[in-house]
């Protein structure tokens, strides 16, 4: 039979821009897209980028705080004004989703700028009522913030209503521990806003590497976030302008705004799936195999919708393999064992690859190569905040089976380590590289012994 379209996507974030965009341009296949919101997705619109520059932008005071240390005297950062920086932001956030929409045009993709469902293994409908057919079809929605389920939670907000803030509020309350809470506590906290961030756990960031964790959580404490830890909230209630959070030890506290920073769901809702038999994990996400092939033969899917590893760099690597193998005879498929990534704390970050030390020591003996120090930039200021640097490595095959770095640009420092351990580098090949003195990363590979071992001798 003869369809409308060799590819259509339903949704314009990360993974489906890609995907779109690469099978019209490099394949020539005849491609549909439907996005409802904003072309560039929840990383671009809603996520990554705007965080990135309000980190940028909340890191000033700190930095001319240590500046006195050098013999700066009176440094000031001076006063933030949220209303100029909301200007550029939404300016630079207008400009990306031109960029990522004319890039669609370019390519020859034909834009939806609405709503889509499927009807079936080869129809979608949009909107406005019209179909279109299709040979394949690639979910690529992502996900979505959620709310808890407690009296009062419509009195929250989720992290998109962070970037849409007409002010900024004078005291909030985070609650969640994962890399989304912790980012918005730091940016809150450096604009100058009385932030606290109650988090259920013993210290934030689960699933990562634990000494990496109780680092974050100490350095949130020492930034000035009233960090409380083993507190979930039970309730909100509307007190006047503001809201009274009460807590699950009977505590009570009240707060000009309240985020929920408690995790995101598959955007699989009120997509028409019931129609097409496309199965589904028990978390709502879509059930796909190592090709990003659905239970259905003609329909993919792509990105945080399929809650693999719910990242952005993840979901465009998926659309364009997918692509490939589809469209460009080229099978390839993604290894989702190795992916490095970050988490912009203030004034270290923590980037991470590979296996924490704690999942490592599980799977059998590993030495542990470990450093902790206080960076020489900060030491000199008088500060007394320490990084830390971490190798994991299989005493057998002297393979590196983890980087951990904390400290400052440890985002910067993660992507260039993950490419010797995407390569399967050994402790040797580390030790060969010739060091670049003087630098933090140094101790990557001047670290000759070990720290500790599991099991411990």
């Amino acid at each position: 039979m003869s369809f409308d379209f060799d590819l259509f996507v339903i949704g314009g974030g990360s993974g489906g821009v890609r995907a779109a965009r690469i099978a019209a341009g490099q394949h020539g296949a005849k491609v549909g897209l439907a996005e409802e919101s904003r072309m560039g997705g929840t990383c671009v619109i809603r996520g990554c980028v705007p965080k990135k520059l309000m980190i940028f932008a909340s890191e000033a005071a700190q930095k001319a705080a240590e500046m006195q240390g050098y013999g700066w005297q009176g440094a000031d950062c001076g006063r933030f004004d949220w209303q100029v920086f909301r200007g550029k932001l939404d300016a630079e956030l207008d400009r990306l989703e031109s960029a990522y929409t004319s890039g669609q045009v370019k390519a020859g993709v034909e834009l939806f700028h609405q709503r889509a469902k499927l009807v079936d293994h080869h129809i979608v409908e949009l909107a406005d009522g019209s179909r279109k057919t299709a040979k394949h079809i690639l979910i690529a929605t992502g996900g979505r913030p959620v709310r808890p389920d407690i009296p009062g939670a419509e009195l929250g907000l989720i992290s998109d209503d962070l970037f849409l803030l007409d002010e900024l509020p004078g005291r909030a309350l985070l609650i969640g521990g994962g890399f989304i809470a912790c980012e918005f506590a730091t940016i809150l906290n450096g604009l100058g806003v009385d932030t606290v961030l109650a988090y259920r756990g013993d210290a934030v960031l689960r699933g990562f590497d634990r000494e990496a964790r109780d680092m974050a959580s100490a350095q949130l404490r020492d930034i000035g976030i009233d960090l409380r830890l083993g507190l979930s909230p039970a309730g909100l209630e509307k007190n006047g302008n503001r809201v009274t959070a009460r807590f699950d030890d009977g505590s009570r506290d009240e707060f000009d705004a309240v985020f929920f920073a408690t995790g995101r769901a598959p955007y699989t809702w009120n997509l028409g799936l019931e129609n097409t038999g496309v199965r589904l994990k028990k978390n709502g996400a879509i059930q796909v195999d190592e090709w990003s092939q659905t239970s259905v033969p003609s329909i993919f899917a792509v990105g945080d919708v399929t809650d693999r590893v719910n990242l952005t760099p993840v979901a465009i690597r998926e659309g364009h393999s997918f692509v490939d193998t589809v469209f460009g005879d080229n099978p390839r498929r993604v290894n989702h064992d190795l992916v490095a990534s970050a988490v912009y704390l203030r004034p270290h970050e923590l980037g991470t690859i590979g296996l924490t030390e704690e999942q490592a020591a599980e799977r059998g003996p590993v030495d542990v190569y470990a450093a902790v120090f206080r960076p020489m930039r900060s030491m000199f200021a008088g500060s007394d905040a320490r990084m830390m640097m971490k190798l994991l490595v299989d005493p057998v095959s002297d393979k590196v089976l983890g980087c951990h770095i904390f400290g400052p640009d440890a985002g910067e420092m993660i992507q260039l380590a993950a490419i010797p351990v995407t390569m399967g580098a050994t402790k040797a090949d580390f030790d060969a590289a010739m060091a670049v003195h003087p630098t933090a990363a140094e101790e990557l590979v001047t670290m000759r012994s070990v720290t500790r071992r599991h099991p411990a001798e």
